[in-house]
């Protein structure tokens, strides 16, 4: 197959950039709207337990919206317009596109796709029942400190209550302490939602286009990444949408790519290059590790995974992205007893030609970083003397 255009590297990567929302651009209307706007145009934002700086969850959404605060997204759980589930990993999803959810709902009810614990139908039975006749709960509620008969064990019913919800038998109204506590569906989902089980043709459309509309161009690989069964009913459905004119295929580097056809208009809008960014690592620009390196030349491992022996850039490494290109890597942690950033390590990658105005770049989106971590101070351990000395003063 032949691509009907050609772009160079830096094209792809400027819509790629554009198609994120990174850097942002001005927004209009409240922070909050902004905040669901983020969640609604990316599709999934990720949710991460670690917490030495700010979750992964709240630090993507403070990427796209500068006016972005934690209780925003408790609040719009909390007025049901987002909710978790899972994409490709946990993440809050819109609730406009909640029965996308529920062919791998029910693929695991008909036990069609394996969910990773063993399935205890009575006992799943007996948790369904106390939620129906004492309202939401959490994992906790279940300990056998609270019952005479001594069949509840947290973990157990850890397992009934996760199997319930990827089922899509219970849902997660909130939070509290990032614990979850869980509800029935039919008490969650608001009315007037769409119901309907998408027909396998219209799920992959819906897989093709919020995947190009969030990141600008892409391959089957990337929009069926970590969905089961997905990619060849994909394949098939890109053909389709090429030959009606639905999408484009680009050729970026040699290799064929999709997009939408709005997505060439996108290169005449500029890029804000001198904007520097401090990513996550669960970044929705970054969370396909084969395609950030194919597409910006950035060869990234998170290292919590590694044993620490084995570490060469730290525990939990924030990409950095500046002049359009990802040219640095920095190990923090947020000291919240003493209100301080711990820059542990910085190290840039080659493409950093002009030290001081990266430097310049980085010294002022720390201090919004810093103010996003409830951090006044800043340490900072290992970095290029130049940058340490600058950062310093």
């Amino acid at each position: 197959m032949h691509a009907s255009e050609t772009l160079t590297l830096k094209q792809a990567q400027k819509l790629v950039l554009l198609a994120q929302r990174l850097p942002p651009t001005k927004q209009s209307g409240s922070a909050q709207a902004a905040t669901l706007s983020a969640i609604e145009h990316l599709s999934y934002v990720q949710i991460d337990t670690i917490s030495v700086v700010q979750r992964a969850h709240h630090h993507t959404l403070w990427n796209r919206n500068p006016r972005y605060k934690p209780e925003q997204l408790d609040q719009l759980v909390s007025e049901k317009k987002v909710f978790e589930y899972w994409s490709h990993a946990a993440a809050y999803l819109p609730m406009q596109d909640y029965r996308f959810s529920l062919p791998r709902k029910l693929a695991i009810a008909d036990r069609e796709q394996k969910h990773w614990y063993v399935r205890d139908e009575k006992l799943m039975q007996a948790v369904l029942k106390r939620i129906t006749d004492e309202g939401p709960l959490m994992a906790k509620d279940f300990d056998d400190s609270h019952l005479a008969t001594g069949h509840w064990k947290s973990k157990p019913t850890k397992r009934a209550l996760e199997t319930l919800f990827m089922q899509g038998e219970l849902m997660v109204p909130k939070r509290i302490n990032f614990h979850k506590v869980y509800d029935l569906s039919e008490r969650v989902v608001p009315k007037g939602i769409d119901l309907r089980v998408p027909s396998p043709e219209e799920h992959s459309r819906f897989l093709i286009t919020r995947y190009l509309q969030a990141n600008g161009i892409g391959q089957p690989a990337h929009m069926s990444y970590l969905l089961k069964d997905t990619k060849g009913r994909i394949t098939t459905c890109l053909q389709e949408m090429l030959a009606s004119g639905e999408v484009l295929s680009l050729q970026v580097d040699g290799q064929i790519y999709f997009a939408l056809p709005s997505a060439l208009s996108q290169l005449r809008k500029s890029l804000a290059r001198n904007q520097l960014k401090i990513l996550s690592p669960f970044d929705n620009l970054l969370i396909q590790r084969k395609r950030i390196q194919a597409l910006f030349g950035f060869d990234y491992l998170i290292e919590c995974y590694v044993p620490e022996a084995k570490r060469k850039l730290g525990y939990f490494c924030l990409p950095i992205l500046w002049q359009g290109l990802l040219c640095a890597r920095m190990d923090c942690k947020a000291d919240r007893a003493t209100g301080t950033l711990h820059i542990l390590q910085l190290h840039l990658e080659r493409s950093v030609k002009d030290i001081e105005a990266f430097a310049q770049a980085l010294q002022k989106e720390l201090r919004h970083y810093m103010q996003f971590n409830l951090c006044l101070n800043l340490s900072i351990h290992q970095a290029p003397p130049y940058i340490k000395k600058h950062l310093n003063a």
